[in-house]
């Protein structure tokens, strides 16, 4: 009579072929975090009775989403993400949760801040709420003689032997990436590829560009030190739930244009504080048409736009990147229809050109062919924005097409090692066989480094391709600030793989239709 799955319980049955029949039990609701047990007295008439009478006790604690029926207000994809974190039914922008996190991942530069903070307040000898949950991913200043940076490395090391972290991307030879078995390189592209992304979980990480991992369906935002330093500790964060701004994008996609041209367009449209606090939900057929790794492009800049998260909804291409990469079951939501949006947006992407943001301002949006008369002093490929496989192998083709040497140094740093193990082993498409690297080399391109951040955030001074004097660069990378690369009067002109290619070309900012 009874279900396991029913609320804390105290009912009677009657059966009236054996005259009188009491049965007394207790249930509880799958998930509900407490019940509370209550008697009642039995009031019914027992003799000749051919009622089943059950007593319930009041609902004591509200229901998981998934174990909820009809949805009282339509939710956003974030909306619901949120809601299902933080074991609530239903949530509004502007409400303040506390949400269980997923996974919270750090790396050289704010690990030790977040670590340092985890320890002052939760005691020396505290252990993290999860060590599995925890990704520490040594990037940004790696390869450099610096040793206040090298030290940060190390403080994430003894951490992580301390608290037996088992997902530690660990690098001790750094004269030889290769001897590293376990470093990856860039953050945000290595937690895609190691299967730390999955749709419907909430990741938080120490970096703006945390927000990358939305191309998965998931929340994914970056955190400072201080709301680190509690994660480890608690498993939680208190968020404010942001409302959503839609983007539809429809049309297809013109064979010279990438994702960077996409979010480019957008943050040009709305401004780099357009979506102050806000989720940046992507869709339509253009996005559903992206690689992962494009998706992953998109959402990487939402940040640039003062974006809290950007999401992607999860699909059979999420799936099948993920397929090998995780075992961990994972559960899709999606935006409910008639769900509440600040505002939409839509675009005709068959129309847009190739675009570049002008120093020094992402939002500084212009037509890379109305720039065509800047001189550039040189080309940086790299970054968790434009260091990924896809990236290079674009690149690679326009080179490929040109059949022509680059005019000015042309920097290449793939994000992981994955990535540089690709650009050294997979054929590009057209090429009769040849890899990104050889097509690299034989256009005058210097020769891949070692996977890293490298200078898309300057770094210490020896950093490879750090702009340590006020030069002209167009970069694959996501920021354009004054200093941002190095030299605080640098001029950095972002822009696509494609039209980094053929700005190296020709020693000007250049369309890339000129080659393709």
């Amino acid at each position: 009579m009874a279900s396991s799955s029913m609320s804390s319980v105290a009912f009677f049955s009657v059966d009236n072929r054996s005259g009188i029949h009491y049965s007394w039990k207790h249930g509880k609701v799958a998930g509900s975090g407490f019940c509370k047990q209550q008697s009642f007295p039995y009031t019914g008439h027992a003799h000749g009775s051919k009622k089943i009478v059950s007593v319930m006790a009041p609902q004591q604690a509200e229901r998981k989403p998934s174990t909820t029926g009809a949805v009282k207000t339509a939710m956003t994809l974030t909306e619901k993400i949120l809601a299902k974190a933080s074991e609530k039914s239903q949530l509004v922008p502007g409400e303040n949760v506390w949400v269980n996190v997923d996974i919270l991942m750090t790396h050289d530069v704010c690990g030790p801040g977040s670590i340092g903070i985890f320890k002052k307040e939760f005691g020396e000898n505290a252990k993290v709420w999860d060590r599995e949950k925890v990704v520490i991913i040594p990037d940004h200043y790696i390869f450099t003689s610096d040793e206040r940076a090298n030290r940060n490395v190390d403080i994430l090391r003894d951490f992580c032997n301390e608290q037996n972290i088992k997902y530690f991307y660990d690098i001790k030879d750094l004269g030889n990436f290769k001897a590293n078995p376990d470093y990856k390189g860039v953050c945000h592209v290595a937690l895609a590829q190691e299967g730390h992304c999955r749709p419907g979980e909430v990741l938080l990480g120490t970096d703006s560009h945390t927000c990358t991992a939305g191309a998965f369906g998931q929340f994914a935002t970056g955190i400072g030190n201080t709301d680190a330093g509690f994660v480890l500790g608690t498993g939680k964060l208190l968020l404010k739930v942001p409302p959503t701004l839609r983007f539809v994008m429809d049309g297809e996609m013109p064979d010279y244009l990438l994702a960077k041209d996409l979010i480019l367009q957008i943050i040009g449209e709305i401004s780099v504080s357009g979506a102050t606090y806000k989720a940046m939900e992507f869709v339509g057929l253009t996005v559903e048409s992206l690689t992962m790794e494009e998706r992953m492009t998109l959402c990487n800049m939402v940040v640039e736009a003062g974006g809290k998260n950007g999401v992607v909804p999860a699909d059979e291409t999420t799936y099948k990147y993920l397929e090998g990469k995780t075992s961990l079951p994972y559960e899709p939501v999606f935006s409910d229809e008639g769900a509440r949006y600040l505002s939409s947006y839509r675009f005709d992407i068959s129309k847009l050109e190739p675009l570049v943001a002008k120093p020094h301002s992402p939002d500084n949006r212009a037509l890379a062919r109305e720039c065509k008369d800047v001189k550039i002093d040189r080309v940086y490929i790299g970054s968790c924005t434009g260091g990924k496989t896809e990236d290079f192998m674009a690149a690679a083709k326009v080179f490929l097409a040109s059949g022509k040497k680059v005019k000015v140094p042309t920097f290449l740093v793939p994000a992981t090692q994955k990535v540089w193990m690709d650009v050294y082993s997979l054929p590009v498409p057209g090429s009769g066989g040849k890899t990104c690297s050889q097509i690299f080399e034989e256009a005058g391109c210097d020769t891949p480094t070692s996977p890293s951040c490298g200078a898309c955030l300057g770094g210490p001074k020896d950093t490879y391709a750090r702009m340590n004097e006020p030069k002209v660069c167009v970069s694959t990378t996501n920021r354009n600030f004054p200093g941002r690369m190095g030299h605080k009067e640098g001029e950095i002109y972002l822009a696509s793989p494609y039209t980094a290619a053929a700005s190296a070309l020709t020693g000007y900012v250049t369309d890339p239709r000129e080659f393709l």
